[in-house]
């Protein structure tokens, strides 16, 4: 049981970080959202641990994921301030209480979208 508990970390994890790839520049996905995306609705909390076992140096951009409220979440303040400061570099307005308009900024239907074009891509045509 530990082998396929660990197995399925491993590609859920790996599901996140795809996903996270696709949220644009200036733009923000919610946990569940993410975990949504994956097509694991329910498992928001996996994707923070995902996003906190990211590998030092990653190119995921871990800081446009936030809670479902619209804020900044990490309860570690260096890196709260790190993802408060990387949103604002890219264009998002995060209010003086750490949130962030998600009717504005909410990336999910976006990445939806994108997976959705990969998914038509992978399947030929006339082949159902």
């Amino acid at each position: 049981m530990g082998d396929n508990a660990n197995m399925d970390s491993a590609g859920l994890y790996e599901e996140v970080y795809a996903v996270v790839r696709l949220i644009p520049r200036g733009m923000v996905m919610s946990y569940g959202g993410v975990a949504r995306q994956c097509g694991r609705p329910g498992r928001a909390r996996a994707v923070g641990y995902a996003l906190h076992a990211a590998p030092p140096k990653t190119r995921i951009p871990w800081w446009r994921v936030i809670n479902a409220l619209g804020r900044l979440s990490i309860p570690n303040n260096e890196l709260s301030s790190i993802q408060r400061d990387k949103l604002m570099a890219e264009g998002i307005h995060v209010s003086e209480d750490l949130r962030i308009d998600m009717r504005t900024y909410d990336a999910e239907m976006i990445v939806y979208e994108k997976l959705r074009r990969r998914l038509s891509k992978a399947t030929p045509r006339g082949h159902s």
